[in-house]
């Protein structure tokens, strides 16, 4: 990110733009909005600068842009579409310490404009760094639709309000308060005016003051893969109301991203807590933040219900009297078969598929290894990196062919992610020579759909032989 977003306090501070014709007509249509003083330079300016300036919304002076004339000011725009002259424009607001910004010209510009969502008070800024403006628009055109006209003043009447819903506890309480409003009682009556919007807010903040401690409650949540836009509208919903985020290692960043800023995180993956956390010490976590009434979410990457110790968990939190709820999430080995072209299951192949984990290989050897050996069976391997030689010595035992292929997929469904095709032979030493580093599953009887394409013709171009 190389322009940082900010929203600039400009009331009762000048900004200068430089410029006479439609660039700084433009940019004016966005200026006048705000309650800065704005002052024009312009030599031969339009008339609608002249009607602007008759109005009483601008300053306008009759000259060019000299050094002394940034002194003060807040910000500065140059708009005379000649790049020579901008130029010039940014050195004399540079040489008085202001910030200059050259309308269509990132490269002399200080800070860049960007589109806007006005609702005021409440405004949407929309940036691309100069590199999609026509993106900008697009985004800026939906969110136009989608935000109601009214939402302005139901924040400006909720911001002269907030004094007064002070009187409610700091945290969870306010927040629902002022949820209750926004999103539930407050459009209901916004038709009917502000002095309407008043009373609701007088009436709903006695609701809240005299309703009781909220007690706490735990969704137990799947993050999915990896890719954000595999999340599911639940487990995001869930993010965004989440007091404390208790979160595996394998959660991918751009996923913890999506929570509220203002909640507690907590790393309970390998590397969060030494050389491991203890199961026991995540629950014992899970229930003395919800005791403590919080909103608590255990965030674990693919689904909750696949190899994430999820009965444990539940069983500590019933034991409390905590109220819970499981939200499923898209486990890897869908993710990952997705990646390759492929399916879990297929008529005539397999009318079932085995889910193994390598992580914890305690009766490993009681697995039905030759049934597994079988041609055509399937099994998705969870964290197999450390059971691979195990299990291709177990299957080849049972059997199975050596060429039976195998694929393994490295962070499944992320930028970053790998395929390596290989065959039951060849599983070691190919696990071992790939250096994987993220999360990997295993598909034994399945290769990425092109290459099983090339394999199927080649065996029937023999065949015909």
């Amino acid at each position: 990110m190389q322009h940082f977003p900010i929203f600039l306090s400009v009331k009762d501070q000048t900004i200068v733009l430089v410029g006479g014709g439609e660039a700084a007509l433009a940019k004016l249509r966005l200026l006048t909005k705000t309650e800065a003083r704005i002052v024009v330079y312009a030599t031969d300016p339009h008339a609608d600068l002249v009607r602007l300036a008759a109005e009483g919304k601008i300053k306008l002076l009759n000259r060019e842009f000299d050094y002394g004339d940034a002194r003060g000011a807040r910000l500065v725009y140059a708009a005379t579409e000649d790049e020579l002259v901008d130029a010039r424009i940014v050195a004399i607001a540079h040489d008085d310490g202001v910030l200059a910004n050259v309308v269509d010209n990132l490269a002399l510009s200080d800070f860049i404009t960007p589109a806007i969502v006005d609702r005021d008070p409440v405004a949407v800024a929309i940036g691309t760094e100069g590199a999609a403006p026509v993106l900008a628009r697009a985004i800026k055109a939906d969110l136009e639709e989608r935000l109601p006209s009214n939402l302005g003043m139901l924040a400006r009447i909720g911001k002269a309000f907030r004094h007064a819903a002070d009187v409610l506890p700091m945290g969870r309480k306010r927040r629902d308060f002022w949820a209750d409003y926004y999103f539930n009682e407050g459009p209901h009556v916004a038709a009917r005016g502000e002095d309407a919007l008043n009373d609701t807010l007088g009436a709903l903040l006695d609701k809240h003051i005299m309703s009781g401690e909220e007690a706490g409650r735990v969704d137990l949540v799947g993050a999915g893969p990896g890719d954000p836009e595999l999340l599911t509208l639940k487990a995001r919903k869930a993010l965004d109301k989440a007091d404390v985020v208790i979160y595996d290692r394998l959660v991918a960043p751009e996923i913890l991203e999506l929570a509220r800023r203002e909640a507690i995180m907590i790393n309970a993956g390998k590397e969060g807590f030494g050389a491991s956390t203890a199961q026991d010490d995540i629950n014992a976590m899970i229930v003395e933040h919800a005791l403590d009434g919080h909103h608590v979410v255990r965030l674990k990457a693919g689904d909750p219900t696949v190899f994430g110790r999820l009965d444990e968990e539940i069983e500590a939190i019933e034991a409390a009297g905590i109220a819970y709820s499981i939200v499923p999430g898209i486990t890897a080995a869908s993710a990952a078969v997705a990646q390759i072209g492929q399916s879990l299951t297929k008529r005539e192949r397999n009318a079932s598929v085995r889910l193994l984990t390598g992580h914890d290989m305690k009766g490993f050897c009681d697995h039905d290894w030759r049934t597994l050996a079988r041609d055509g069976e399937v099994a998705a391997i969870y964290m197999g990196k450390r059971a691979a030689r195990f299990v291709q010595g177990r299957l080849l035992m049972h059997g199975a062919s050596p060429e039976t292929p195998v694929t393994i997929i490295e962070n499944a469904s992320r930028a970053d992610s790998r395929v390596i095709a290989t065959t039951l032979g060849e599983l070691e030493p190919t696990m071992t020579t790939a250096g994987l580093k993220g999360p990997a599953i295993t598909f034994y009887g399945l290769a990425p759909r092109h290459a099983a394409e090339a394999i199927q013709s080649i065996s029937r171009k023999e065949a015909s032989q």
